[in-house]
């Protein structure tokens, strides 16, 4: 055979010609190589795709959510300098407003409409390193003794209260003020610079629960906090909570009487604060899984409950939230409580007395334990080469742990 130009053409190599025989099992693993290279080829560009749905997901959620008008960013009310760099501080914030409810959803929860959108039960820091390894739930205690900034000693949660009451203008104007000295108070308290304020109303918990599939919760005891039963045992008011003991899921209304529930609890609010610690734990594990973030039915939920009843500062992100967290793992998240020095009658009440040098040590060591040192029995060995030390292991060095999921355990 001879080209065009009259010069003979050499063969091709036996391994490229493709007149050349094969062997069937050599054709069967370019068979499979082709079709592991297109399923690779087809996950990465699925990848895409959800990741390409999540971000503009997030970012026309950003667009919709409501917030302070007056552009309230917590960061300008505090002045001390911020110890932990790049990680994030969301002072998260339970809002008793039922300004938003219909007659209807007002009869369903079981609150009326004459409740005041000033009280703030329920407060917590959502503490999340840069990296997004892991997530720190810290629980305020609203009756905690504490000096509110121009007002003096009083519960932690009288301070949004006082700075919203003592505003003229706006209801805005009033929901910032309150929001300005509530983050001033919680950042002198923890010494933790606040970075986000996130404000969630009655109706926003129940949709938010609703939105992820319900959080399972396993309970000691059967509870009945019916306003019947509580009157028969001599006890005004009940969140309406009645359930079985052991474990189940609760969500929409169910769950808001799980959180609310004060009364026929061993601990009183002690417990109730708990609660709402355990329950948003769980509901954050389930935000941030894939299960959640990857499913545009559950997404479009969680969009509803946000936009419905969720006020943030202006800086917020949900978009930048959402890229820290992609890859948290939910067994990598834990709650606690701050530290408490017992209780106190005071001109304000019944209070839990709270030292800030003691709580401010105790939230520093919780984001930012101190390198273990070596104890004696883990000393390194002098032992001759191949024997094994009397006890304990050879290494000095103390590698920090992820968050564990702590072991299941039931709740009051």
């Amino acid at each position: 055979m001879s080209s065009g130009y009259g010069s003979a053409v050499a063969p091709l190599p036996p391994h490229l010609d493709p007149r050349r025989p094969r062997s069937s099992s050599g054709g069967r693993w370019v068979v499979w190589r082709r079709v592991g290279l297109t399923v690779l080829a087809m996950v990465s560009v699925f990848a895409l795709v959800v990741s390409a749905y999540a971000f503009f997901f997030f970012r026309n959620v950003d667009h919709k959510v409501p917030r302070f008008a007056s552009n309230f960013t917590p960061r300008a009310a505090q002045t001390k300098t911020d110890f932990d760099g790049s990680d994030q501080n969301l002072l998260v914030v339970g809002n008793d407003d039922r300004s938003n409810l219909t007659n209807r959803q007002a009869a369903e929860l079981k609150v009326g409409k004459d409740g005041g959108s000033i009280a703030t039960d329920s407060m917590m820091i959502i503490h999340i390193p840069a990296d997004g390894s892991n997530a720190t739930l810290i629980s305020l205690p609203r009756d905690s003794y504490v000096n509110i900034p121009g007002y003096g000693m009083n519960k932690l949660n009288a301070a949004y209260a006082m700075a919203y009451t003592d505003t003229k203008g706006s209801l805005d104007a009033k929901r910032t003020a309150g929001a300005e000295l509530l983050t001033k108070t919680v950042s002198n308290l923890t010494g933790l610079t606040i970075d986000h304020f996130i404000q969630v109303t009655l109706l926003g918990f129940v949709q938010i629960s609703d939105a992820v599939g319900g959080v399972t919760v396993n309970l000691c005891h059967a509870v009945d906090d019916t306003v019947a039963y509580n009157a028969s045992q001599g006890v005004e008011g009940g969140s309406g909570f009645v359930s079985k003991a052991g474990v189940q899921t609760l969500q929409g209304v169910r769950a808001l009487e799980f959180v609310r529930q004060r009364h026929n609890l061993p601990n009183g609010d002690l417990d109730r604060a708990a609660r709402q610690r355990y329950f948003l734990t769980q509901a954050f594990r389930k935000v941030v899984s894939a299960g959640t973030l990857f499913d545009p039915s559950r997404l479009n939920a969680l969009a509803n409950a946000v936009e419905n009843s969720v006020y943030v500062d202006a800086g917020f992100s949900l978009t930048d939230l959402a890229r820290q967290v992609g890859t948290l793992s939910p067994d990598n998240i834990v709650s606690k409580a701050i530290p408490f020095q017992g209780f106190q009658d005071t001109e304000v009440g019944s209070v839990e007395v709270v030292n800030p040098a003691i709580v401010q040590r105790f939230v520093k060591n919780l984001i930012d334990p101190p390198a273990a040192k070596p104890s004696p029995s883990t000393a390194p060995s002098t032992s001759a080469a191949g024997s094994t030390p009397a006890s304990g292991p050879t290494s000095t060095t103390a590698k920090p742990k992820p968050h564990k999921k702590p072991a299941a355990a039931c709740i009051n």
